[in-house]
């Protein structure tokens, strides 16, 4: 049941500001039924866990009826569960139970692009040219003496041409459509106002169900400004870095206008829905998708990107919470989630060695056979603690993915027969896919899934999940899990104004910092002990050595 404290805590308006968020990913959770899939029933067996854990929200990645073609967020329906996942009444049973233990629900909402099973998307293709309902999406005609080549030249964001050919309802070849991701994506029109006016209606849908909030997919690709004649490639700006609101679907300045739509929707209800925008844009731009008139909140992805390094961290943090205040949001933080290897690996693994000179990515790894044997898991997982409950002493909302609370480290050699990303198969050679992260959880140390259900897991466990089990560790001091437990406990303690100051520490491989209200944090990036101000130590990373600091390791101090 929630406690009075919860109760305050859900009626506060401005409780997303500094919230510890944990990301589920349905299929790989916890799985009910024992059919080998993650569900929703699983969820809702799991809020006493989730309760112990300390959270303030769940983040739900899509739950929506999907062929997978991009790991849900393909969605056939908006407005519906995943058969395979549960029912509409199992939705209402898990936001009840999460809302009586205190706990925040927010839903992922996929609006660039529907799947090519959306009931829109069928009466598209069964519509001619010009009609209402191909209207809803991008169709062109293709160029050519025949229209057999695509409209434009560009490349999706999973390779291949970002547009398709369909046939025509009377079987001759016809237009083309846009998809920024795979072809099973096709791009929605949002010049259309019935697109505008049926994604209110979801939003509301959901609201209206007890979703607290929403992430908001690729927020920076709705809108699109597509020329009579395309641009080709060559000439397109670089996504993110140089577009400044001039590429032709990437960050536009119209797509503000539909997020002024939904924050009036947000505001109908009490509290207000809150959202967080996926938008990987220039960091000049990225305050207008956190504005109190837009979503309210946007990720920044920046410390998920670096190494671990005290410069690049203290540059990091610096910069984004001056941005949230520039904007009157709250900065957001993240070292793991669906789409990237997990932080306790890629710290395991050499500094420097990402393929897109971000910091250590660990896609080379993956793409070389993600052997074990090449992390150094030992000090990735001292590394992933360290910078976690730095994370959790910083102003802003932390964005935790399933698994990190158990040190959980990547599944980087799963065999080509048991994958199932589709980004794998697109890009052989070139794209290992996302599996390693979505492998499900261990829940006991033993049984054929360690406790995920009664059968197998969709994909395979490798035989050490059994050592980060969740059994393993509860209530076993010193464990990742207990790490985790204690410092969310202490964090909501206290919580304080959402800023910091900087203390100097004299050794560039420290980072030390103080909240307003005295609480301290002082991390150790470097490789030798270090002396600690004056104060309690009420919660450290590792064990202190003769009450100094150790080499990657994080204390906090009141």
């Amino acid at each position: 049941m929630a406690t009075h404290n919860d109760s305050e805590r859900m009626a506060d308006p401005n409780w997303w500001r500094q919230a510890a968020v944990y990301q589920i990913y349905p299929r790989s959770f916890s799985d009910a039924n024992g059919d080998g899939l993650g569900d929703i029933k699983g969820i809702t067996a799991k809020v006493p866990y989730l309760k112990s854990l300390g959270i303030d929200a769940v983040w739900l990645s899509p739950f929506y009826p999907s062929a997978l073609a991009d790991g849900g967020y393909d969605v056939d329906d908006y407005r519906n569960v995943d058969p395979k996942l549960g029912t509409l009444a199992d939705f209402d049973e898990m936001a009840a139970a999460l809302h009586a233990a205190g706990i925040k629900l927010i839903a992922d909402i996929v609006p660039n692009h529907s799947s090519d099973r959306h009931e829109w998307f069928k009466e598209a293709l069964a519509s001619p040219k010009g009609s209402a309902a191909r209207e809803r999406y991008i169709f062109r005609d293709g160029l050519g003496e025949n229209g057999e080549l695509p409209p434009a030249d560009w490349d999706s964001i999973f390779g291949g041409p970002a547009w398709e050919r369909i046939t025509e309802p009377d079987g001759t070849p016809g237009q083309w459509y846009m998809h920024i991701f795979t072809k099973e994506q096709p791009d929605f029109n949002w010049d259309n106002p019935e697109v505008r006016e049926d994604f209110l209606k979801t939003l509301r849908f959901w609201s209206d169900r007890g979703v607290d909030g929403f992430r908001i997919d690729v927020a920076h690709a709705l809108t699109k400004d597509l020329p009579e004649v395309l641009p080709s490639k060559t000439e397109l700006p670089k996504e993110g870095e140089n577009a400044l609101g001039e590429h032709p679907f990437w960050d536009r300045d119209e797509v503000h206008e539909i997020y002024a739509e939904w924050r009036k929707v947000f505001n109908e209800y009490n509290p207000p829905r809150t959202a967080v925008a996926e938008a990987w844009v220039h960091a000049d731009r990225r305050a207008r998708y956190a504005s109190p008139e837009g979503l309210g909140q946007a990720f920044n992805f920046d410390l998920l990107q670096a190494d671990f390094d005290a410069e690049q961290f203290r540059t990091i943090i610096t910069k984004n919470l001056g941005e949230a205040a520039a904007s009157g949001a709250s900065s957001t933080w993240v070292f793991s989630n669906h789409d990237v290897v997990r932080h306790a690996t890629r710290y395991g693994l050499p500094a420097g060695g990402g393929r897109d000179g971000l910091g250590q990515d660990g896609k080379q790894w993956l793409l070389d056979g993600g052997s074990a044997a090449e992390v150094d898991a030992e000090l990735g997982l001292r590394r992933a603690r360290a910078a976690s409950l730095l994370m959790f002493a910083l102003p802003g909302s932390a964005y935790l993915y399933q698994g990190e609370e158990l040190g959980l480290q990547e599944v980087g050699d799963i065999a080509a027969g048991q994958r199932q990303d589709p980004a794998f198969f697109r890009n052989p050679g070139v794209d290992v896919g996302r599996d390693g992260c979505r492998v499900p959880l261990p829940w006991t140390s033993e049984g054929s899934s360690f406790g995920f259900g009664e059968g197998h897991a969709h994909l395979p466990q490798p035989e050490w999940f059994a050592g980060y089990a969740v059994e393993a560790q509860d209530n076993v001091p010193g464990s990742t899990l207990e790490l985790y437990r204690k410092a969310l406990e202490l964090r909501s303690e206290l919580r304080a104004a959402e800023d910091l100051e900087w203390i100097p520490s004299g050794n560039e491989s420290v980072l030390h910092f103080a909240r307003p209200n005295g609480w301290q944090s002082v991390t150790n990036f470097g490789t030798e002990p270090v002396a600690l101000p004056e104060g309690t130590v009420v919660v450290s990373s590792a064990p202190l050595d003769g009450g100094k600091l150790p080499a990657n390791t994080t204390a906090w101090i009141v």
